[in-house]
């Protein structure tokens, strides 16, 4: 994505107030390509301060997946880089080059840092989402978890301009749909779109919906697709034939469109994650929010809890929120096509009241979105998070010894000089009495 992800990075830089941080992030913003997790700025510091500082990365775009890279992603990597230490000679480096690819390797993102081998045993790993396992597989291997709502403060940067947007202004007579529906791109995770879309085609409800859909995504037609959960799977090959595809491109989230949030009632947020047991939203849940629009959540179980913890009301007693608790995928999907459906067969009088009903709610939600307390609310936690997570962080210089035991003749000039070496020993010696 286009977007100055930095600005936010070094803003949370400043609130850890830390001059022994080291922040790494994927740049561009989006990819998750090993090559492209640098530093967030030009590492211009002692060979002293990068071997005693922390270092933290910021994984908080997209989901936690630990097996996204395997050991010759890491190994590869590690042998692309011109030098991980300091030798006195290429022949010493050389020497001990697969020593070091040995021991680094299974370090996983670890081994990207500047200085894999430092003094600290864990590195601080930035995320955004709550229940997940695959967090709990990270901090199994040395890694700390920092948790944050990343998205929260994204999304008030980049929908900004609905606070004051005259277009978003609520106007019921400019409702043409009861619903809307961003559905661009639907491989990986997103699997389950292919199966709601189906469901709703099946239901008659597209006709009642602001909706568009792309045949193909990631050069693979969905007719072909292999669906990791086969109770997903669909039988319909016929879907382009009756909704439109999109010109959307992958940044369309940083944006919104005031006119599609005019003429619809209700938004029907597809969220990156729904098969899953994690809670990770993204800007698509804040997007009708930021807008001040009523949305249905189809998300992972408990994700309207997740709203609720951070001051939002949702809509339940006005919309059935009971499809939020619903474990099985598909059954959590047709809960919700039944409720549009519901919602679809009012009378028109019942459905101004209900849009009433809703939009009450949902003005009070742009608001609190768009306050300074709920911002220093989602910084305040970020702030106690990072506190509490580098507090856990201990110094036993193991991958040090480790090295030394891998070999034998390994000598400490090979990697600094003298006077480093003795400052470095005084350092680790205060911080391990």
């Amino acid at each position: 994505m286009s977007v100055p992800l930095d600005r936010l990075y070094n803003f949370l830089s400043n609130i850890c107030n830390r001059n022994d941080l080291l922040i790494y992030r994927f740049f561009p913003h989006g990819s998750k390509k090993l090559e492209h997790l640098v530093t967030l700025t030009l590492n211009t510091h002692s060979w002293f301060h990068n071997i005693t500082s922390h270092n933290m990365i910021f994984h908080d775009q997209e989901p936690l997946q630990y097996d996204f890279y395997n050991n010759e992603d890491f190994l590869t990597n590690l042998q692309k880089r011109k030098r991980l230490w300091r030798a006195e000679s290429e022949s010493a480096l050389r020497c001990h080059a697969d020593v070091f690819y040995k021991m680094l390797t299974p370090t996983h993102i670890r081994s990207k840092i500047h200085f894999p081998i430092n003094a600290n045993d864990q590195v601080l790993l930035c995320h955004s989402e709550k229940n997940s396992s695959e967090l709990e597989r990270y901090e199994q291997n040395n890694f700390i978890g920092v948790y944050y709502w990343s998205h929260a403060l994204i999304a008030r940067d980049w929908f900004r301009h609905a606070r004051l947007d005259p277009v978003l202004v609520v106007n019921f007579e400019q409702i043409t749909k009861d619903f809307l529906i961003y559905n661009r791109a639907w491989a990986s995770t997103r699997e389950y779109r292919l199966t709601f879309i189906e469901i709703l085609l099946n239901q008659n409800l597209h006709t009642v919906c602001k909706v568009t859909f792309n045949d193909t995504d990631s050069g693979n037609h969905y007719a072909d697709h292999k669906f990791t959960n086969v109770k997903l799977a669909i039988a319909r090959k016929d879907i382009e034939n009756y909704i439109g595809p999109t010109d959307a491109s992958a940044s369309a989230s940083a944006d919104y469109n005031n006119t599609d949030y005019a003429t619809t009632a209700i938004e029907v947020v597809l969220e990156t994650l729904f098969d899953d047991s994690r809670n990770h939203l993204t800007e698509k849940s804040l997007r009708p929010i930021a807008c001040g629009r009523p949305f249905i959540l189809a998300a992972t179980p408990n994700s309207l809890q997740y709203l609720r913890d951070y001051g939002f009301e949702t809509f339940h007693g006005l919309i059935d929120e009971s499809y939020d608790t619903i474990s099985d995928p598909r059954e959590r999907l047709c809960a919700i096509a039944n409720e549009m459906q519901r919602i679809n067969l009012l009378s028109p009088d019942s459905k101004q009241k209900l849009w009433q009903q809703l939009y009450t709610i949902s003005t009070r939600n742009k608001q609190l979105f768009f306050s300074d307390q709920w911002h220093n609310d989602v910084v305040s936690e970020f702030k106690k998070n990072f506190d509490s997570s580098i507090q856990r962080v201990t110094a036993t210089n193991k991958y040090w010894n480790k090295i030394k035991r891998l070999v034998p003749d390994y000598h400490d000039d090979l990697i600094c000089d003298a006077d480093e070496l003795e400052q470095f020993n005084d350092w680790l010696s205060s911080r391990q009495s």
